[in-house]
This record gives structure tokens, sequence and C-alpha cells, in this order.
């Protein structure tokens, strides 16, 4: 459980948050402004009863026969997320997949902002990236506490990551966005979300692998003889 305000939400629930957050906004910008639990939970990806479980953690939402407001609805969900206040975020790791990451152009609109960019690569630091320059990682306790960052998100060498995972807790930093291949081992009190891309590949090639063995499967199937019984 997670608390929210005064309420205790589940984890799986506030995982899903997001998904709703994203899906209302999209209604908005289609002149959408009221919305029904079944369309809300196609475009997110849930069940009609999922999402009204989900919704009653934080409230008591929408109308019988009527629906949700899409912009009040909007609102509270983003405020449950903590998306009133900025984020100030930091990338450690300024490879292909740092400078991905960094050129994301979704931050702002969703209340973050990329202040800093830190590398430990001779080839990497100084160059710029986004607006940003990338600054050596040996200066990483003084820029994260110069800007004010609350969030860091990792995306260096798996080598090399707990112990720049280390360095980022120690300077008061408790959310952290891992993209490093490697368990982080943190204090309880921080937050790691961890994004393993080729893990995730893994899982989408052994559906793959388990689709393509069904019709072998079903034609060895349809070749055996036909069970016989006794006299």
């Amino acid at each position: 459980m997670i608390e929210i305000g005064e309420v205790a939400v589940p984890t799986a629930t506030v995982a899903r948050l997001p998904y709703y957050l994203r899906a209302l906004r999209d209604l908005a910008g289609e002149g959408v402004e009221v919305t029904s639990s079944s369309d809300l939970a196609e475009r997110s990806g849930v069940g009609s009863a999922q999402l009204r479980k989900d919704l009653s953690y934080l409230g008591s939402f929408g109308t019988r026969g009527v629906g949700y407001d899409v912009e009040s609805l909007s609102s509270y969900i983003s405020a449950a997320l903590g998306l009133g206040s900025e984020h100030r975020l930091a990338i450690v790791g300024v490879g292909n997949l740092g400078h991905a990451l960094a050129n994301y152009s979704g931050y702002s609109a969703r209340g973050f902002s990329l202040v800093a960019l830190l590398d430990a690569d001779p080839g990497v630091v100084g160059r710029t990236a986004a607006g940003l320059p990338v600054e050596h990682v040996d200066d990483l306790e003084r820029v994260l506490a110069e800007r004010q960052v609350s969030m860091v998100i990792l995306a260096t060498p798996g080598g090399v990551a707990q112990q720049v995972a280390e360095r980022v807790v120690a300077c008061g930093v408790r959310e952290i966005l891992c993209f490093s291949p490697v368990s982080l081992q943190l204090p309880d009190d921080v937050v790691v979300r961890s994004v393993d891309v080729a893990g995730e590949l893994q899982i989408l090639a052994f559906h793959a692998a388990a689709r393509a063995a069904q019709p072998a499967t079903a034609a060895a199937r349809a070749a055996q003889p036909a069970a016989t019984t006794g006299p």
C-alpha cells in the first residue's frame, strides 16, 4: 500500500493511475467533456470494474448514467500523483539511451523539468544534449544540490549503477528511475522503478516462440490415430 494523503492505495492501483491520466488527457484533446467508465477503461487498457475499483480508493467520482467529468477527474488524478509541483530531474549516463531520454519532449507537459546531465566518459562530458551541457559525474553531489534535483534517471552501465545510485541516495534523492541492467540494493525508503528493455524483449520472444509452436502442436495432435476402445 502507498499513502496518498490519508488514504492507503494499493501499489498496483498507483501504477495504473498514469494510464488513466493519459487517457483523460487524450479525451480532453478530442474535446470530450464527459466519459463513461467503459470508454475510459478501454482507452486505459483495463476492465471497467478494475477502473471503478481503482478510482474508489481516491474518492467518489462519476454520476450513474452520466459518467466522469474529464477535466475534474484529470485534475484530481494529477494531484494524487503529485504533479501539481515541479519535479527536477537529472540523468546520469548520457550514452545512446541517456541521450534519447534527454531529448524526450514530454517532461515539461507532465510537470517534470530536466535540469542536469552527467556522465563519466571524457568524450561525452562537455557536449550538449537537450540544450544542457553534460557535466562530469565526479561533480554529482554538487550538481544535484545546486539544481535541487528530486528525481534521478539512471542510464549507466550495470557495473557502476549500484555505486552511482548510492551516491544519489546519499544526496537525499529518494526516487530513481533505473534503465541500468541491474537490481539495485538500496534503503527501504528509496523508490526505484526499473525498466529492463532486454528483459521485456525476452518476454516478448517467449510469447512469439509459444505462438509459433501452437500450429505444430495442433498438427501433431491431428496426426495422431484416433483412440480405439476394446470389444
